[in-house]
């Protein structure tokens, strides 16, 4: 561990001050130079899960000054084979292999982890690290559950640990200047909020047979606390989202990122009611337990929010294939990763305000990263904290379990449980498989 993150550990450093400008900076695309950063101000880490977006992660937090990635863990061995060697010309120097992320937790020369593991392997290594004293980059969704969420913020506050969660549309400037747009109050009331993600890149999951792990892959670690099941590739790797024991579909892949959005730009938590439905229109026989088509509809205090999406299918509302919208009684905000744009109403054969053609984006992913160091260190708070990740992934659940009980659930907050349903309420905390056991709230 280094000297800097012995003193965060030990309290002396603070993390009360926002970046706002720290959060609107723009993309990083090369590696700052290292040159003017002090010894005692360098940061390693480790990443848990380095296949897919814990490898993007990796990358664009390795593009800031001062910050080095000196470890990877995987329960693949054909992942770790891959990834070293990159990781290595990358640094110029050899990364640590683990197989097991506690172990990875021992090492105190890590200052952070990122955690790219599947949904159902969040909760854990987020809770122990934060208990090793390591500050914590986890991917979307925060948990697999809405329980998992609670034990996870209670980890955060119990340890003092920084936390940033990947919905790093918080962090991209268009997102932002839509969102200033939005509270701005031009476009009127607004009276409902939709996000959608049509997925047309995406087709038929072809049924495959149950079959032996392949060489180097840790199958009883990679399940965890999941329920034991026979291998098979489809449950593995990328298309893991679409079986229960690990994901929830695209309700919780694209509709956490999306569906944050609505949270942040109305300034709300979570709904007090949610109906759904939906079911595998698209491909009946294929191998997802997931519906390959979904709508839910929520509402809250002063306005409602419709989630809708399709795979296979690419047209969208307003000609996007994923987006969210603000409709208000003067107009209408639409905005996605590609940019955002305002259709006016019409009264009388009259705009009730301005239009706004589209207004281009970009990822904002580089800003996430060099905001969740800005907060290690003390010059900012993340711009998605475990509170705000919690809320949008409770959200994606209650849309999942109104789905699966074929009805409206009624939702208290800040009981933390559905009203007299106690069906519903049987799904808030999961199953773990021993070994594995949930740390309590």
């Amino acid at each position: 561990m280094t000297d800097f993150s012995r003193r965060r550990f030990l309290g002396t450093g603070s993390a009360a001050l926002v970046g706002a400008g720290l959060a609107s900076a723009p993309a990083i695309h090369t590696r700052a130079s290292d040159d003017s950063v002090a010894p005692n101000d360098r940061l390693q880490f480790g990443v848990i899960g380095c296949n897919g977006m814990g490898w993007s992660n990796l990358e664009a937090h390795q593009k800031l000054a001062g910050v080095d990635c000196i470890a990877l863990c995987d329960v693949d061995q054909n992942v770790l084979d891959r990834r070293a060697p990159q990781l290595e010309a990358m640094t110029g120097t050899a990364p640590t292999l683990y197989r097991d992320y506690r172990q990875m937790l021992d090492n105190d020369d890590i200052d952070f982890v990122i955690i790219g593991t599947p949904d159902h392997w969040h909760c854990l290594p987020m809770v122990h690290a934060c208990e090793a004293g390591k500050d914590v980059y986890v991917e979307k969704p925060l948990a697999n559950s809405i329980g998992e969420c609670y034990v996870m913020m209670d980890a955060v506050e119990r340890t003092g640990r920084v936390v940033q969660v990947g919905q790093w549309q918080r962090s991209a400037p268009h997102w932002q200047d839509a969102v200033d747009y939005l509270q701005s109050g031009v476009l009127g009331e607004i009276r409902h909020t939709k996000a959608w993600s049509y997925v047309n890149w995406k087709g038929r999951l072809p049924v495959e047979p149950d079959q032996a792990p392949p060489d180097g892959v840790d199958y009883d670690f990679w399940l965890g606390p999941a329920p034991k099941r026979p291998f098979n590739p489809n449950r593995f790797h990328f298309t893991f989202r679409w079986y229960w024991d690990y994901a929830g579909g695209l309700m919780t892949d694209w509709g956490v990122h999306l569906i944050d959005y609505i949270f942040y730009g109305m300034e709300v938590g979570q709904p007090t009611s949610v109906m759904s439905t939906g079911g595998k229109y698209g491909f009946p026989d294929d191998a997802r337990e997931t519906p390959d088509t979904q709508q839910a509809l929520y509402t809250f205090d002063n306005f409602s929010m419709t989630w809708e999406h399709a795979i296979g299918l690419g047209n969208g509302p307003y000609g996007r294939n994923h987006g969210v919208a603000f409709i208000g009684n003067n107009g209408t905000l639409v905005i996605d990763r590609r940019g955002w744009e305002v259709i006016p109403e019409v009264d009388d054969d009259q705009y009730k305000m301005e239009a706004i053609p589209p207004r281009s984006g970009s990822s904002g992913l580089d800003a996430h990263a060099e905001n969740f160091v800005a907060a290690i260190k003390g010059d900012a708070t993340p711009n998605c904290s475990v509170e705000m990740a919690a809320d949008t992934a409770i959200n994606a659940h209650l849309g999942n379990i109104a789905y699966k009980l074929g009805r409206r659930v009624d939702w208290d907050a800040d009981a933390r449980q559905f009203i007299g349903d106690e069906e519903a309420n049987d799904q808030i905390w999961p199953a773990y498989r021993a070994p594995w056991s949930l740390p309590q709230a």
